[in-house]
């Protein structure tokens, strides 16, 4: 038998459902509007995307920072360490995506193997050995073997040829070789970093190699993310296959290279704070040394046995949680569905 507070709280929503429909009939234009309204405001404030979690797994805000935008219909695939967005039309990746810290690049657990291998996780079949056999170019790593030496299934994975574009033997082995040793050293000064690279793809058409047509790009790029601690900065770099010098040389501010490529890059970033660290380019505040494990630990103050600097934590699980993240989340969960239908619909018909 219903209780007694049962029978009142179904009296009053008796009575609450009346008094809608009764003012409902007496002004049904303002209640027309308020729905119209309603409806209007939640389609707008409800994110297409779910604005706190992806598809992809990562274990902090931090490795997601690292990701650039991307569609529904991109190849984005997550390997141990790094995330790429594969490009079928050239055969490689857009951008490979990851977070680097001085755990990582002072780690020396796994060695080198050189196990170059096709990816089968992308769906249209990626590069393979026989499109770079014999073509004069190097396979070029994009996330590079030597910042995954902290893991033998991250050193494994880098070795796939997703992660591959082709380079001439002089600049993978000459500035490329020296940029991806001053990330480390980045990586080192700065605790840790969002690193995004990748080939220019947009300045063709390419000469290709292989019976896959793997296009032979012009330029490479990287940007790097400084977002730890109070005082963050960002920096950007391109390098032509003939470059040589030195890497100052070729910084650049990240908005050049997202006017370049076409890619938005750290779009988790408050619109304000991406305004003002992609528009900077101060190479002499960055440490674009050659990385040396023994050398640049002692120089800064990093204990290669604890894995500690001295006095501070290396790694810190930033999760910011407010308010309006939390009403985007909520809105995401109960409306984010019918608004991706909406959408989808839309697409459909334009």
């Amino acid at each position: 038998m219903a209780s007694k507070n049962d029978r009142y709280v179904k009296q009053a929503v008796s009575k609450t459902r009346s008094a809608v429909r009764r003012s409902a009939r007496k002004h049904p234009l303002v209640w027309i509007l308020v729905i119209v309204a309603v409806a209007v405001a939640l389609y707008f404030l409800t994110p297409a995307e779910n604005p706190l979690k992806s598809d992809l797994v990562f274990d902090s805000v931090s490795e997601e920072l690292a990701i650039p935008a991307y569609s529904k219909d991109d190849i984005v695939i997550q390997h141990t360490g790094y995330t790429l967005c594969y490009s079928e039309e050239h055969e490689q990746p857009y951008w490979v995506a990851y977070l680097l810290t001085a755990d990582e690049v002072f780690a020396s657990e796994s060695s080198r193997e050189d196990n170059f291998m096709e990816d089968p996780s992308i769906p249209t079949g990626s590069a393979t050995l026989a499109d770079y056999r014999g073509s004069g170019y190097d396979r070029g790593h994009l996330c590079p073997a030597a910042d995954q030496a902290w893991s033998e299934k991250a050193m494994y994975d880098s070795f796939y040829l997703s992660n591959m574009s082709p380079q001439t033997h002089a600049f993978n082995a000459g500035i490329w070789l020296n940029l991806e040793s001053a990330v480390r050293s980045m990586a080192a000064q700065n605790s840790e970093i969002c690193v995004v690279t990748g080939p220019v793809l947009t300045d063709g058409p390419y000469h290709s190699i292989g019976a896959n047509k793997v296009s032979v790009p012009n330029a490479f790029y990287k940007v790097i993310l400084d977002y730890y601690g109070d005082e963050h900065k960002a920096i950007g770099f391109v390098l032509h296959q003939d470059d040589k010098g030195s890497l100052k040389t070729f910084a650049v501010p990240v908005d050049y290279v997202e006017a370049l490529t076409n890619i938005d890059f750290f779009p988790m970033l408050d619109d304000a704070e991406e305004k003002v660290l992609e528009a900077q380019c101060e190479p002499e505040i960055w440490d674009l040394d050659e990385f040396n494990r023994g050398k640049t630990a002692r120089k800064y103050g990093y204990d290669l046995d604890s894995a500690t600097y001295t006095g501070n934590s290396t790694v810190a699980d930033r999760q910011p949680e407010n308010l309006w993240e939390k009403v985007r989340y909520f809105l995401y969960i109960n409306l984010g569905p019918y608004k991706n239908a909406v959408n989808s619909f839309i697409d459909d018909f334009t």
